[in-house]
């Protein structure tokens, strides 16, 4: 398990952490990717949001509503998030979390 730490824009707009595929964005890679497992806010971690609702789903409709609520859950932990934690240690890159 590694702690990516992010970085911001200068108007903090963009938060970005360096992993095995280069500069990625937590939102648009880190947020789907298998190997994100959760996001430290200064010294605390956090689960990741989507994680914890893909083993909680049983199927239906109520597992799409359930990992939009988990997507925005990860970004409203985003915002004020300082790293990222990921288990990618043979740095193989983005892995997509919903691909069976």
């Amino acid at each position: 398990m590694k702690t990516l730490a992010i970085t911001r824009d200068e108007k903090n707009v963009r938060a970005t952490v360096e992993c095995a595929d280069g500069e990625v964005s937590i939102h648009l890679n880190c947020a789907f990717c298998i190997h994100c497992k959760g996001v430290r806010i200064g010294e605390k971690p956090y689960p990741s949001p989507q994680e914890t609702a893909m083993k909680n789903i049983s199927g239906g409709l109520s597992g799409d509503e359930a990992l939009m609520n988990a997507a925005l859950q990860f970004n409203t932990l985003a915002a004020s998030a300082t790293a990222i934690e990921c288990n990618d240690d043979r740095n193989t890159g983005f892995r997509s979390r919903y691909r069976r």
